[in-house]
């Protein structure tokens, strides 16, 4: 992976239509599955990799620094991991990625989130079948 510059995020592009890429969900909001370790309260720079075929009923917010309710009751307000099924069944994306990610985006410990946690998530992305994340 090329060093990056802590002043510049690089911007890539999208080259191709929608219909032509495989979509993979990466997430702030706090999302785990149920059966994972919560993350702390205290701030937290895990992340979780799901597997593409995991069902939003196994899924769950941990976070202690906004109000979650609403995703509580339905976790696609956060991680809307059915709308994307339905847009690949709708043939507007080309498909689903077998690979998303959950984490916590509230951390005091900035230098490991950007040294650590972020190429880590990068990395599973990139490892994955996704074209392009949310």
């Amino acid at each position: 992976m090329a060093e990056l510059s802590r002043k510049a995020v690089p911007y890539t592009p999208v080259d191709k239509p929608l219909s032509e890429l495989t979509v993979a969900l990466v997430s702030s909001a706090g999302v785990h599955r149920k059966a994972d370790q919560p993350f702390s309260p205290e701030g937290d720079d895990r992340y979780y990799v799901f597997p593409g075929d995991t069902l939003t009923s196994e899924l769950m917010v941990t976070h202690g620094h906004y109000d979650h309710s609403d995703a509580d009751q339905d976790i696609n307000c956060v991680f809307p991991l059915d709308r994307l099924r339905e847009l690949a069944t709708e043939s507007f994306i080309k498909g689903v990625s077998n690979k998303h990610v959950g984490f916590m985006g509230f951390t005091q410990k900035l230098a490991v989130m950007y040294e650590q946690t972020a190429p880590g998530i990068a990395q599973e992305i990139e490892r994955s079948q996704a074209d392009a994340g949310g």
